[in-house]
């Protein structure tokens, strides 16, 4: 197959146009999918790995423009409500990276995209390449393990996941009990070029002061009652993968200073021991925890809270990705059917259970979310979740959250019906973004639904 049958269209491409032959045999060389874009948004090239990894047989990709591949969109993504990486490099004339959730032959994916402009012997731009690379670490579809998320919050976290995965920073993972941060530092290690050494879990709230010395460091034989032989801590577990500190603002003060110490200098000795010992991990933390006010209260170090907190990243509370309700309930139902002994088969939630549980606020998060549909299941003798099955807070505060959608400040707490969204976009005087905060939905679903209806909105 020559570049010309792979990569460009019938028709000849203007003088300015780059070399499109060139550049595919350039990037032939690259793993990683890769395509040539003009500043028209239409695909001029595109490498084989493009084709394996995106490509649908009988599908012609050349000449489409990008947003239509990817997004099955009608306009560009900024006009849609995303980041829009084109229009972010033409500004700054330099590359752009950004996460989007595209549509690919196995639905869709969060795909980390970094695209640079190429420019002409006048310094102008002529055409752009972008390298797309799926994440492995996360699922945009229903999913017996690991994390799931669409909403445009989860990705921000993905995508800072990303970027700090290949490097050696520690990290630390702030937010509410319940947001999964233990498999947010899971999915970190696995995109790090640590993923085959261990991964090791300390939990920092369940380990008492006395003891926490000598599981973390480990200690020698005869070093205190009870020591018969020598054990090695969780540190030496993890040597040359990741140690992940959960909840570390519940290590006492007295500790602090010996986990600065390790941090800060790579060694540390075992209980009873004179020997130095070289660490070798990366760090990963997470705390739902106000290090902040702790440090100025006295309650936390300020030495070790800025080792750790080198690259904060937020993990959004359930109801800042309300969106994700339906995907992530579908998910836990996946686990639960799973392990047999909690239910016979997976159940489905009616389309009033499910309003439910979007209309709530969710305070402990995922895990309140896993533990109210394990409930729920059992209740369910035929298999689907009714409102019934539900707790009954779920049902009064639905209830009594029922009002007009166009008052000021007001939240959507349950999923607008088509009729209902029409209604309410068409007598709406604003803004699409507007309307989408006055909503509670992102502005992609909002764009998404209203072309579905034939609603015109404004950007």
């Amino acid at each position: 197959m020559t570049a010309r049958d792979l990569t460009t269209p019938d028709t000849p491409l203007p003088d300015t146009a780059p070399d499109v032959a060139a550049l595919v045999s350039y990037l032939e060389h690259d793993p990683l999918p890769a395509i040539v874009l003009n500043p028209q948004y239409e695909i001029l090239a595109a490498n084989r790995a493009y084709q394996r990894q995106f490509g649908v047989e009988g599908q012609a990709h050349i000449g489409r423009r990008c947003y239509q591949v990817s997004h099955h969109y009608d306009v560009p993504c900024d006009q849609a409500g995303e980041h829009c990486p084109m229009k972010r490099a033409a500004e700054s004339r330099g590359a752009d990276r950004v996460l989007h959730l595209h549509h690919t032959p196995r639905g869709p994916e969060h795909v980390d995209v970094e695209l640079r402009p190429i420019f002409d012997a006048r310094s102008e731009i002529i055409a752009y390449v972008e390298r797309l690379a799926t994440v492995r670490g996360a699922s945009a579809k229903p999913s017996a393990d690991g994390l799931v998320g669409r909403a445009p919050a989860f990705n921000e976290a993905i995508s800072a996941l990303q970027r700090v995965a290949p490097s050696m920073l520690p990290v630390l993972l702030l937010g509410e009990s319940g947001t999964g941060k233990e498999l947010f530092a899971h999915a970190l290690h696995e995109a790090s070029d640590r993923a085959q050494r261990p991964f090791v879990v300390v939990d920092c709230s369940g380990i008492t002061e006395t003891l926490f010395e000598s599981e973390l460091f480990g200690f020698e034989k005869g070093s205190f009652t009870g020591a018969s032989s020598r054990k090695h801590g969780l540190v030496e577990t993890a040597q040359g993968g990741t140690l992940f500190l959960d909840e570390i603002g519940d290590v006492p003060l007295a500790i602090q200073v010996k986990l600065l110490r390790l941090i800060e200098s790579g060694t540390f000795r075992r209980v009873g021991s004179t020997e130095t010992q070289r660490a070798d991990f990366r760090l990963v933390a997470a705390t739902h925890k106000p290090l902040e006010q702790m440090v100025a209260a006295g309650q936390f170090r300020s030495d070790l809270y800025f080792r750790i907190s080198a690259f904060p990243i937020h993990l959004p509370a359930v109801r800042e990705r309300s969106d994700d309700i339906p995907l992530l309930a579908d998910s836990i139902l996946e686990r639960i059917a799973a392990a047999k002994y909690r239910a016979p088969r997976k159940a489905s939630i009616s389309p009033d259970a499910l309003a439910l549980l979007r209309a709530w606020s969710w305070p402990g998060n995922i895990r309140e979310l896993r533990n109210v549909l394990e409930r729920a299941c059992l209740l369910a003798d035929d298999g689907v979740i009714r409102p019934e099955q539900l707790p009954a807070a779920l049902r009064q505060q639905a209830d009594s959250r029922v009002h007009d959608a166009s008052a000021p400040g007001y939240v959507l707490p349950r999923k607008l019906s088509d009729t209902e969204l029409a209604r309410v976009a068409t007598g709406f005087r604003g803004k699409r973004s507007e309307l989408a905060a006055r909503l509670g939905i992102s502005e992609r679903t909002l764009y998404r639904r209203l072309k579905a209806l034939g609603v015109a909105g404004d950007a």
